[in-house]
């Protein structure tokens, strides 16, 4: 089998199991739903839904119209939409749903890796997994994601890599075809994040191979020796067999249906053209000026910890509050600060400690144990690299709201390791129990407190305009469960009705930036190849744009004036109108549009 380094878990699930497991899905399914109540981010919005509606109608990305983005999400909500209508809600549910399902799967992953190592695991992987309640994934953008359904597919596996080898069986007959089908599911796994997102899962299965092909390396060279180490072999085979077969299969549908040729170009050449920074852009997370007091703090913790020194219970104490510093200035910067911006950048500040001490945590664990290398020393690097590959596209800020999940899982790593921290000095298993738990507890009140103020004071949708005030409600029953605060729903219900009445349903129609989701709401077939203008989706150039314009016969041009986002990120948005107008006369000027109509 394929040791983990976690140990066994017991098998069945207790009461207090079932209890925990609703009440974090509960918990984490209403703050969704309660973000949903009263806030909407149109941009996002559209974009997921109206691709979605145009896949739903048979229309194929890569092949029909460029597209930057992996295809699961799009296709998951095209799916909802064809079995359940255009319906807002729905796709609010789907989101409730897998929200809360992460949050018990980051639970269920926290305790097998601390079970066995932490007298007092069940509380602690409790107490870990309770911040996602306000910080999971789809707590801070309620709406589809991309990066929070790769974040999702990462957690499932990871929990199933978690599982190879979990339970001691004998490896003959039908224990070793299951052992075999584990490895393998874990496999096909581990392929699924790249289709959700190409920066998080393509770093993310790289690294994952990279693990499994190291084991096996050892495996072979333990092979003669240990009966156990001759069993890792088959398994981590059956996990290289499920990713090839994975991609193998995606390759054939891809070739069959989009074209692979089209596939790569939008997803990897021209994403990558638009969304990958420079390498400084990319180191640029760790250079967060915290770092300078922060990791001395723990460095002096870990030495009074690891010296004589700890046999004086004034010393413990001084390495609890110096571990505890950083956590503990998050929550009274909530004091410090009345800026929403300053305090969740005093919250985002830990991102990068953490992630440095993981780094060395792995490391340490690498070196002290490389002749008992296995896949639970080997998860946090491929974790580490995953969420770098996630930073990799909007940095700290905008990259980190669909994966505290897996912050949390290193830092299980680093209570556990506090947990069996071993000083020079004869220490008590229950000292040093202690002092893991109340670290948790401390990360566990920080996480909870400052994840609720950040997620509910919408710092990270703050490129969005979101006044205060009442928030509107639509008529419309594909827009039922919506929510958006400001004019902006009542002016695009006001243009909905304008085009029901005016524009002929087969009539093309190009909407600059097309914040809305036009084409959700109305069911008409989108006709121009891009439907929203933004640096990250439009490969086309101002001429190219009016071309375009010309060769589906569009009839009608809506230029957006009052827009939720800050700013247009409309590439070139001036030159566009300006030859667009060349060949459009206006017909109508309405509340935060202006309609245009070919000449």
């Amino acid at each position: 089998m394929v040791k983990t380094g976690a140990g066994s878990p017991k098998s069945g699930w207790t009461w207090r199991d079932w209890i925990a497991a609703a009440a974090l899905f509960v918990a984490t399914a209403a703050v969704v739903l309660w973000q949903n109540a009263h806030v909407a981010v149109l941009w996002d919005l559209s974009y997921v839904l109206d691709s979605a509606a145009r896949i739903a109608q048979g229309q194929v990305p890569y092949r029909d119209f460029p597209f930057a983005h992996a295809p699961l999400t799009f296709l998951i909500q095209a799916a909802i939409i064809r079995l359940t209508g255009r319906v807002f809600f729905h796709h609010v549910l789907y989101a409730a749903v897998v929200g809360g399902l992460s949050t018990v799967l980051t639970w269920r992953i926290v305790l097998h890796s601390l079970q066995e190592r932490l007298a007092s695991a069940w509380a602690v992987a409790l107490l870990l997994a309770a911040p996602l309640t306000v910080l999971g994934i789809y707590c801070i953008l309620p709406l589809p994601s991309y990066d929070c359904d790769c974040g999702f597919s990462i957690l499932v596996a990871v929990w199933l890599l978690q599982r190879i080898g979990a339970e001691d069986e004998d490896t003959s007959g039908p224990c070793a075809t299951r052992e075999l089908a584990r490895g393998f599911i874990a496999g096909v796994a581990v392929c699924v994040p790249l289709f959700f997102k190409q920066n998080i899962g393509l770093p993310f299965l790289a690294a994952a191979v990279a693990a499994v092909l190291v084991l096996l390396c050892v495996g072979l060279v333990r092979r003669s020796k240990t009966l156990t180490a001759s069993r890792e072999v088959p398994v981590l085979l059956a996990v290289l067999v499920g990713v090839a077969a994975t991609l193998l299969v995606a390759v054939l549908l891809l070739h069959c249906t989009v074209g692979l040729g089209n596939y790569v170009h939008w997803t990897i050449q021209f994403a990558a053209q638009r969304r990958l920074p420079g390498f400084a852009d990319m180191l640029g997370i760790y250079h967060d000026p915290s770092l300078l007091w922060t990791l001395p703090c723990v460095a002096v913790a870990l030495l009074l910890l690891c010296t004589p020194l700890a046999k004086i219970r004034s010393a413990r104490i001084a390495a609890l509050v110096l571990l505890a510093a950083p956590f503990l200035f998050a929550l009274y910067a909530l004091f410090l600060y009345d800026d929403a911006d300053e305090r969740g950048d005093s919250l985002l500040a830990l991102w990068p400690l953490l992630l440095v001490l993981s780094a060395a945590l792995a490391l340490f664990n690498l070196v002290r144990l490389r002749r008992h290398l296995n896949l639970g020393l080997l998860l946090p690097v491929v974790l580490l690299v995953a969420i770098n590959g996630t930073l990799m596209s909007q940095q700290l800020w905008g990259s980190t709201y669909a994966i505290w999940p897996l912050l949390i899982l290193l830092i299980a790593e680093m209570i556990a390791f506090l947990a069996a921290l071993k000083p020079p000095v004869p220490a008590s298993g229950a000292a040093k129990q202690s002092l893991a738990q109340v670290m948790a507890a401390v990360i566990s009140a920080t996480l909870l407190v400052c994840g609720g103020f950040y997620t509910a004071s919408e710092e990270r949708l703050s490129y969005a305009q979101l006044p205060e005030g009442p928030v509107e409600h639509s008529t419309f029953p594909q827009l039922a469960g919506i929510a958006v605060p400001g004019p902006y729903l009542p002016n695009f219900e006001e243009l909905l009705r304008f085009a029901d009445a005016n524009i002929p349903a087969n009539d093309g129609v190009l909407l600059l930036p097309g914040e809305d989701p036009f084409y959700f709401v109305t069911g008409r077939t989108p006709q121009f190849p891009v439907l929203l203008f933004d640096p990250a989706t439009d490969p086309f150039l101002p001429t190219k744009v009016v071309d375009e314009a010309r060769q589906h016969q569009t009839r009608w041009l809506i230029v957006k004036r009052e827009l939720q986002m800050k700013e247009d990120p409309t590439p070139q948005r001036e030159a566009t109108l300006k030859l667009l107008l060349q060949e459009f006369t206006l017909s109508a000027h309405l509340h935060g549009y202006d309609v245009y109509r070919r000449r």
